[in-house]
């Protein structure tokens, strides 16, 4: 059976960090309102004229350093983002061209906090039917361009940031004790555009326009879906969440990741937190916590990860890897 194998990670974090005390000058916002309802406590921010292409190409380049590849031997390249450079062409096409990969094809996908999630699932099916050899998906954002910083209950929960995993096609025997990606589980429900959304956008305003958000509400939402999806995924592969080596959530908030623990009965010591470093960077987040605890020694090559998102839509997910 084919599978589809991590082979390299890399993320890229802007060098200004801007920490709660430092919103607290710019927003009506106090460091421990933030702590106490999302965990975060710093986030990093773009610099004037950083862009989303910009973030993914030095992830890009340091997971290729890391899989021992150069952008010429890629196939294809998949860049979740929200927030791209240009409404056209798509963001990974840059990439694609600093990386020195002129052959295969590059795409943006965008499913918000959910994207990297979908692109991965997305590679996983062009390796599995012999389309593609080697992909490299990369989720990047650059949310600090789209937030109203008037607006403390939103302003204060995002950041930017990049990362990214190199793919290589591999052979396994069809069962949960193969390395790759073993499944992955998509959802979307457009009923809750109101909950999570920016209200802007080349069809409707013209403009590029802000997050808004009903925090109760997408926090509810996230606790369930995210634990019916895991339950999900294990019961697919005939597992039970003790099997589970470590959990790389998407970061949003740090009470929907202790909320989705609880709810799974999954100990808080098994799941990789960088919220509250990070905030909340969107598409970017799970290739950036996984790039860093597969770097500290947490994650280890044989181990059961299960990768889980929700995001604006709503849409949400997960995949079930054997590094």
């Amino acid at each position: 059976m084919r599978r589809t194998r991590i082979i390299g990670t890399g993320s890229y974090l802007p060098e200004q960090v801007v920490s709660n005390r430092d919103l607290e000058a710019r927003v009506d916002t106090t460091d421990a309102w933030i702590v106490e309802r999302s965990g975060i406590r710093q986030r990093h921010l773009a610099a004037e004229g950083q862009t989303t292409a910009d973030l993914a190409y030095e992830a890009a380049q340091r997971a290729l350093q890391s899989a021992g590849l150069t952008g010429a031997d890629l196939d294809l390249i998949i860049l979740a983002t929200a927030t791209p450079d240009h409404t056209f062409p798509a963001t990974a096409t840059k990439v694609q061209t600093r990386l020195g990969m002129n052959r295969g094809f590059a795409f943006d996908l965008q499913a918000v906090c959910s994207g990297f999630v979908y692109a991965l699932a997305t590679a996983d099916n062009f390796i599995k039917v012999g389309q593609a050899q080697r992909a490299l998906v990369i989720g990047a954002e650059t949310f600090s361009r789209i937030l109203d910083w008037k607006d403390r209950t939103t302003c204060v929960l995002f950041g930017d940031g990049a990362g990214a995993v190199v793919l290589e096609a591999g052979e396994g025997t069809g069962t949960a004790a193969d390395r790759g990606i073993l499944s992955a589980h998509l959802h979307s429900d457009g009923r809750y555009h109101d909950l999570l959304y920016v209200d802007g956008g080349p069809s409707t305003t013209g403009t590029v326009g802000h997050v808004r958000m009903k925090g109760n509400e997408v926090f509810r939402h996230a606790v369930t879906n995210l634990a019916a999806v895991v339950n999900e995924t294990l019961a697919a592969n005939g597992l039970t969440p003790e099997a589970i080596d470590w959990v790389v959530p998407h970061q949003a908030n740090v009470r929907i990741l202790d909320g989705t623990a609880r709810k799974l009965g999954l100990p808080r010591e098994r799941m990789i937190v960088t919220v509250d470093r990070h905030a909340n960077t969107s598409a970017a987040s799970i290739p950036l916590a996984l790039d860093e605890a597969i770097r500290d020694g947490r994650i280890k090559p044989g181990q059961l990860l299960l990768l889980e998102a929700m995001g604006g839509g709503f849409t949400w997910g997960a995949c079930l890897v054997r590094l």
